[in-house]
Formats: structure tokens, sequence, C-alpha cells
């Protein structure tokens, strides 16, 4: 689908018309949501919304070009009827109340984000970018008993952070599948979904899925894995196995009955909003062709330029950008490169120390903190 543009036959106001005195003739009291030309079918598709039914369309209703009905979902008018008869809920109508953000400083904390978290108060982030641990996907990283295990500390971190995110503001999430090598000649290697398994985790706590953005790699770089070496020398039917250059980027929203022009619209800081504007030159697909990057000490960083568009893209200046796995530090690098506050969390002292030295990330004067030492989360 598309937006509605002019050069087509009949007007909204007009489709929408049509379609009011479809649904009058029916008898029954139904909204009209937005109607879009779909050039597919080459007809409006108009969606039907009801109070008693929250967000989500109970049927849609198609126009043809020429203004006839050309066809309707089964939409069951029936038991919308007994629904309004029988509803006892007052109709309430959302008041938009305005935007607040806690004003807290960059902070760099040594502590568990499951514990850290739990004192800062709603409103603290405005955007949460991360790259979790992979379970296992070099033997040094294995730190949980198995893979639920694993999965269960996701779950217990993004909760934390959705109690925290700002209402209607987003998370993004890179991740992949991990290999989990076979432990003899007689066993087979496995690859974990980690990105399919926690996108149920993510809806369930309050996230609305958004964009799946790829990142890709360029061709040789998953070689160093060793998948598709036996497929290369065989080349036998079976043994094929892709060799992987992409990694999910995957994008979420905290779930609200708000738009996103609501976050935009309603933003404290308007000339923040205005500052942070994208210039030409920004990524049009969800393909982002990226190079990889290393550290010497951490076996698994993402690329400056893979956190730059993230938070140019889903943040405005002045914002305040949680990396509850910060690792070496990337995301509050850059974020304090873009004129971004930002909250990192690491629980390995090695990985802590590496961000206090740091003098591209201390020269935005982060507050420095030991929650494993004092067990007191920082006001």
């Amino acid at each position: 689908m598309r937006e509605i543009h002019a050069e087509q036959p009949l007007r909204v106001a007009t489709v929408r018309d049509l379609v009011a005195r479809w649904v009058e003739s029916r008898s029954v009291a139904v909204n009209l949501g937005l109607p879009e030309w779909d050039d597919r079918l080459n007809r409006w598709r108009v969606p039907l919304v009801s109070e008693q039914n929250g967000s989500e369309p109970i049927g849609e209703v198609q126009v043809s070009s020429s203004g006839d009905i050309a066809g309707s979902t089964d939409l069951d008018l029936c038991l919308q009827r007994e629904r309004l008869s029988t509803s006892t809920e007052p109709k309430t109508h959302s008041s938009y109340k305005g935007i607040s953000f806690t004003p807290i400083p960059s902070k760099v904390i040594l502590g568990d984000a499951r514990t850290v978290l739990v004192d800062f108060p709603p409103n603290t982030a405005q955007l949460v970018f991360t790259s979790p641990p992979y379970f296992n996907a070099k033997p040094e990283s294995h730190e949980s008993l198995n893979y639920e295990h694993y999965l269960d500390f996701l779950r217990d971190v993004f909760k934390k952070c959705h109690a925290i995110l700002s209402e209607g503001r987003f998370l993004v999430v890179n991740t992949s599948p991990v290999l989990m090598r076979r432990t003899s000649r007689a066993s087979s290697s496995k690859r974990l979904p980690i990105p399919y398994d926690l996108h149920p985790i993510l809806r369930d706590i309050g996230f609305d899925f958004i964009d799946d953005i790829i990142w890709e790699k360029p061709e040789g770089a998953g070689w160093n894995l060793g998948r598709g070496r036996r497929f290369a020398a065989d080349r036998q039917p079976l043994q094929y196995k892709a060799v992987s250059v992409t990694e999910n980027v995957m994008v979420y929203r905290k779930k609200t009955d708000k738009l996103i022009d609501w976050n935009i619209r309603n933003h404290p800081f308007p000339e923040a909003v205005k500052a942070s504007k994208i210039k030409d030159g920004y990524e049009r697909t969800n393909v982002w062709k990226l190079h990889p990057a290393s550290h010497k000490l951490h076996p698994a960083v993402f690329p400056d330029a893979l956190a730059e568009r993230v938070i140019r893209y889903y943040s405005f200046e002045g914002d305040l950008v949680l990396d509850p796995f910060a690792g070496t530090g990337t995301t509050g690098r850059v974020a304090g490169g873009l004129g971004r506050r930002f909250l990192m969390i690491e629980n390995s002292s090695k990985y802590f120390e590496i961000q206090a030295s740091d003098s591209t990330l201390m020269q935005f004067k982060p507050d420095l903190y030991d929650f494993q030492y004092d067990g007191v989360a920082p006001e």
C-alpha cells in the first residue's frame, strides 16, 4: 500500500462518504479508518474500527476506482450490534498530556542491568539500543546454564528497560542466530534462532514490532565460523549450509495508543526536534551494508556506523540512550558525539574499565559508578 495520491479517480472524502453510507445502511455503529489505495487490487481499502475492539480493525470495505463497493471482509454485524447493546463500559477519550523526561546526566555503571535498572524512574530513557551477549557464540561468552535460562535472563533485562522507557519510544536490538559447535564427529552442530525466540518475549513484555533491519557484512565475514566448508569440499545435497554474513537489527516501539507524531509534536524541547532532522544520505531500505568492527579485548563489538544510524533515526538530541549490555561503550561513545545523553550498564569489570579509560567516551564527563561495590543505585 502507499499514501493516497491526487491521480486516483476518487477523492478521500468521496470514498469515506461512500463507505459511511454503506455502513449506515446496515444499522451498525462502527468508525471508519484511513482510506488507502492498493495498487495490487486497484481498489480503495477502508478499515472499519470499533471502540469495543480497541485499535484493531473489525473489518474492511473495498471501493473500486469508479465508486462501487467492490467487496468487504467477513464482518459479523450482528455480533457487533450485540457488543454495543450489552457494553457497560463508559466511553472514554484519552487526553494527551505533555511529555516530560527524567533529566539525569550520562552515566557508566558497573553492575547487572536487572538490578541497576530497578531504581531508575519512568521516562529515564528515550531509546534503548543494545546487542545482548550471544549465547555460547564463543566458549568464553557462555554464562547461562542453558538456552532457556539465557532467554529468561533477556526477558528480565528487557522488562526493566520497558519500565523506564518513555511512552511510544523505541527499543532496537542487534542480534543473530548463533552456532553451537558439535561436540564430536557423531554429533551435529546447531544454530539457535535468537532473534525469532526473542520476538515473542518482547511482544509479551509490551513492545510492538516495527521493523526488521538486516545488517549485511562483506562476503568473507562469515567464513571464520567454518560454516559451509563441508559443502564447499563435497558439494553433496543436504549438506548445504549458507555462510552467514548478516545480523538482525530488530526495531520495536513501546506499546501505546498514540501515533509517532505525538512523540514529535509533544517533545519537551522543540529546538532539539528541529536540530535532529535527518539529512540527505540516509538509509532508504532495510538492508544496511556495513563493515564489522573488532576489538582486541571484546569478541563481538558492533561498528560505530551501526550505532550512529540507529541513534540518529530513533532519538532526538538531548534524549537519553540506554545500553544495558554496554560492553566497551560503543553506544555511549556514539550517543555522546551525536548530542545525546547515555546510560551504559556493564556487568564485566574488564569492559567497565575499558569504558572508564576511553578518552573519547570520557570527554562527555559521565558519572562512573560501581554498583557491584556500593549496591545502591545512583540518583
